[in-house]
């Protein structure tokens, strides 16, 4: 049987309770125990149920880490956002924007018409939108957090992709799958730093929205990389570019 001390905002479902692993001193007996922010009385037995927990929110955002932010220059979101995983998200941003930046110049020379390889830039083209979309969310993600965004410099890409040996279909698409691992493995890089941070958000928002697509996108390729390889050079790569246009 049980009685609650004062109206609360809210009370909780009754719920079977064992020990105090949950953060509430509850002994045996009927007790009025206040505790974190809660209020409760109740009579209970050992390893038996407790009711008539009572929610104090006026007492829990006296908490430090709960306080607005006064200043402007502070954002107000911000939680649970510590400054390792703002630092490693706008790295990636410049991964994914580098990564782009390549994929665009693959596209510009497979469109050149002494090229004339109408496929391979379309599947670039795609490719580089595709990967500026990736730095997009992740912009988003980093303003929702709390968080600023700084773009860093990007490199200029070759311009040229030529090959003497292997040819330029396949000696681009080589790149790109290496550009893919490497663009796979920044982003591993950076569920590590969310996961020794404890910031489970951004471990499950990596995990959602970028993980299984980076590895498809690497079988895709490999996929690409040895079918350019049976062909050679020559008209079986006219071939595999229709495959791509069509």
């Amino acid at each position: 049987m049980m009685m609650m001390l004062r109206a609360p905002l809210f009370s909780t479902i009754p719920t079977p309770v064992r020990s105090n692993r949950t953060g509430f001193n509850i002994g045996v007996g009927r007790r009025n125990v206040k505790s974190n922010g809660f209020t409760t009385m109740a009579a209970v037995q050992e390893g038996g149920p407790v009711t008539g927990i009572v929610f104090e929110p006026f007492e829990e955002v006296k908490s430090d880490n709960l306080m607005t932010p006064i200043s402007q220059q502070i954002s107000l979101a911000r939680q649970n956002f510590v400054d390792e995983c703002e630092s490693a998200i706008n790295h990636q941003i410049n991964v994914e924007y580098s990564a782009s930046y390549v994929y665009h110049s693959l596209f510009a020379y497979f469109d050149r018409d002494n090229v004339a390889l109408k496929g391979m830039a379309k599947f670039f083209k795609e490719s580089s939108v595709e990967e500026r979309d990736h730095a997009d969310k992740l912009m988003t993600y980093q303003n929702k957090r709390g968080g600023k965004v700084k773009l860093h410099s990007i490199l200029m890409p070759s311009s040229e992709f030529e090959h003497l040996e292997k040819g330029d279909a396949l000696h681009a698409m080589e790149l790109a799958l290496s550009l893919e691992k490497l663009v796979n493995e920044k982003l591993l890089y950076l569920h590590t730093v969310a996961q020794k941070n404890n910031d489970n958000h951004l471990q499950d928002f990596i995990e959602g929205e970028f993980l299984n697509e980076q590895v498809s996108a690497i079988k895709k390729i490999s996929e690409y990389v040895t079918q350019l390889r049976l062909v050679g050079k020559g008209h079986g790569v006219w071939h595999f570019d229709q495959m791509l246009l069509n």
